[in-house]
Order: C-alpha cells, then structure tokens, then sequence
C-alpha cells in the first residue's frame, strides 16, 4: 500500500502538461453530452475483475485524487480525461492492495498483449479495449505525457518492491489499451 500523495506521482503536473499543450479532454457526442456520460464499470475477465468506478479529480495539492482506501474493490475514472470510448486519453486508477488484503488492481500486472479490457458507460455503451503493453516504471519517471494526454485507456495502480521505510511502492504498474 501506498502513501496517497505518491500512488500517481505525476498528479501534481497533470493540471500544467494539460494547459501546457492545450489540450481538452473532454469530446462532444452527437447523442449525449460527454459531460453528463460517465463510466461505470471496468470488467477485465482475464484476471477477474468487476468493479465499480468512482469519479477522481484533482486534490487540493494539484495530484489526481485516488479511490479512498476503505473501499479496495472501487477504481476510480480521472474525470479530467476522457470518458472511456471518446477521443483522447482516459486514466482509470486502482489500488493494488491495502495493508491487509489484495485490492482491485491486485493483478493488473499479470494481463497480457492482446487481452480484453471492458468499460461499461452510463450511457448503457460498453466499450471494450484489447491491451496494447504493460509497463513497470519508477514513480519518479512517470511517463506523464504518454498517460494523460496520449489516446487510449491507461489503467495504472501500483507496483515494484514496497519501501517499508516510506510507506509506499516505488513503481507504478500502467497498462495501455485501444479501443477493439
């Protein structure tokens, strides 16, 4: 488990790579605003995962606000990326444990190339993605740009050996996703 301030270092710098280059995240739909559609549920069969998502924003400190550790089977959807389906980027986060149990993301690091990642949407779409790569990086080298402003759905939780004297995991484990 991880100190909250650190799951996503990169947080704290989204806000400025976004007004940096400009980008919106969020796309207009013919049918539905893309404001008022949100995503639900993520499903990734391969490792048995069916779980709620909650909205995350930006914290007060400028990172991205995590899912509260009370509910370890929640992920969260950054609603300052895409929604699942449109265009752009779309970060959904997760825990990959607690202190006592496994988390949503527990097993985010065993998908593979090729495997299926579902998104169902309020809107009553489900969208469904085929992973792309896996990748374990050091939190200090977050890959920001590549996460949050690159198209595609990026799961990203946890990883790496746990620093018991910080409290924290020193990677982050991201997977990357197109649209099937």
């Amino acid at each position: 488990m991880a100190r909250p301030g650190r799951v996503v270092l990169a947080g704290a710098i989204t806000g400025l790579v976004l007004v940096a280059f400009g980008k919106g995240m969020q796309t207009s739909n013919t049918t539905t605003p893309a404001a008022a559609v949100v995503p639900k549920v993520i499903d990734i069969p391969s490792i048995d995962v069916e779980a709620p998502l909650m909205k995350l924003g930006l914290a007060e400190n400028g990172e991205v606000e995590l899912p509260p550790y009370e509910k370890p089977k929640v992920a969260g959807w950054y609603s300052g990326s895409a929604v699942p389906g449109e265009k752009g980027a779309s970060v959904i986060i997760g825990h990959v444990d607690t202190k006592t149990a496994p988390a949503v993301f527990y097993k985010l690091r065993q998908l593979r190339k090729g495997e299926k990642v579902k998104v169902e949407r309020s809107d009553g779409k489900v969208v469904t993605f085929r992973v792309d790569a896996i990748e374990q990086v050091h939190k200090d080298s977050f890959p920001t740009r590549r996460v949050y402003l690159e198209d595609g759905l990026k799961l990203v939780t946890c990883g790496g050996k746990f620093d018991y004297a910080k409290g924290e995991y020193v990677d982050n484990i991201i997977v990357y996703a197109s649209r099937a």
